[in-house]
């Protein structure tokens, strides 16, 4: 009899993906490459440019050097220095996503594809056109997520309606999937919680609402599609960095690695109402920064303010000793139609 021949391990790829996240002109903004579609493995480099059209925006990608690279935050930033030309300052590991299929391509045998995501923050930088990199808008992607000014037109006219048919498509689910429904996306007087970015992604998936859908067999099927699609699961990573950073901002003042070294009190409120996708009130944001010891006056006037010449601040290091969680405090969940005192323009 002939030995049995040992089974070998499927194939499996690490890579690394960066979240780079920009605030510019009162818009979030994420550094995007662009992937043909169909074509390399996910983990195979920053921007592959080689390939014709058709082509999907996509996430930053590259490779571990398993010895060279001593740390897996030191390759992702040698990688974002080398291919966009950008000097990451803050970093922090996001999650680490492994759903088998997340790369199309392993359904036809191609390796499982394992990616750790960072979250970068930075200030917007002109990328040297070589390179085939470009911010885009982040609600471009999630236009959902952006209330300030009002309820986003998408809610209404594409995402409750299928929402609304998805919950009657299985009568034995309807009750858990209007609930989640309720939950997720504040509907029949449910608050709308900001933080969930990702769970409204994943619910949108499962309806068949975005064009990523369409790769997964188990995604219910969907005739509209919302946001604009990226390549891989790179906007169910995009999710999570957004709900991360909202969050985050409560507690920790990331805020300030998204604007200049001086800046006014107006265009650091702005700052945040971009990222939180929601509108503050003037004097509660100033009250909480002000009572939080986050800033100190320069002393210094900012002329081209459109007004009244503004005075120019800075943060204020030392709160990083005096306080466990310095943030610059966000609005919590709040219903529609019904403005609380913080969330007023």
């Amino acid at each position: 009899m002939s030995e049995a021949k040992p089974m070998s391990a499927p194939a499996l790829v690490v890579g690394l993906n960066a979240v780079i996240l920009a605030v510019t002109d009162e818009q979030p903004r994420v550094l995007t490459v662009s992937f043909p579609a169909g074509g390399p493995i996910e983990g195979g480099g920053l921007a592959e440019d080689e390939h014709p059209s058709p082509r999907l925006d996509g996430l930053p990608t590259g490779p571990l050097d398993p010895a060279g690279d001593r740390t897996l935050e030191l390759a992702l930033r040698r990688w974002v220095r080398a291919y966009a030309g950008i000097e990451l300052g803050y970093v922090e590991q996001l999650y680490t996503f492994g759903d088998r299929f997340r790369d199309p391509r392993e359904r036809s045998g191609g390796p499982r594809v394992i990616s750790v995501a960072y979250l970068a923050l930075v200030r917007e930088n002109v990328i040297p056109g070589h390179l085939k990199a470009r911010w885009r808008g982040v609600y471009e992607y999630l236009p959902w997520e952006d209330w300030r000014s009002g309820p986003p037109r998408v809610l209404h006219r594409q995402i409750e309606p299928a929402l609304r048919e998805w919950i009657g498509r299985d009568r034995s689910e309807e009750a858990d999937r209007r609930e989640r429904a309720e939950v997720t996306f504040g509907l029949a007087g449910t608050p709308w919680n900001g933080e969930r970015v990702l769970e409204r992604y994943e619910l949108l998936f499962e309806a068949g609402l975005v064009a990523e859908a369409t790769r997964d067999a188990k995604a219910a099927p969907g005739k509209r599609r919302v946001g604009r699609e990226m390549a891989f699961d790179h906007r169910r990573i995009l999710a999570t960095a957004l709900g991360r950073l909202r969050g985050k901002v409560r507690y920790r003042p990331v805020v300030f690695e998204l604007v200049a070294e001086t800046f006014t009190l107006f265009q650091l409120q702005r700052t945040v109402e971009a990222l939180a996708g929601v509108r503050l009130h003037k004097q509660n944001f100033r009250r909480l920064v002000d009572r939080g010891g986050l800033v100190e006056g320069t002393g210094l006037i900012e002329p081209m303010t459109g007004g009244r010449p503004a005075e120019l601040f800075r943060f204020r290091r030392e709160v990083l000793r005096e306080r466990q969680a310095p943030g610059v405090g966000l609005p919590g969940a709040f219903r529609r139609g019904v403005d609380s005192s913080y969330t007023q323009s």
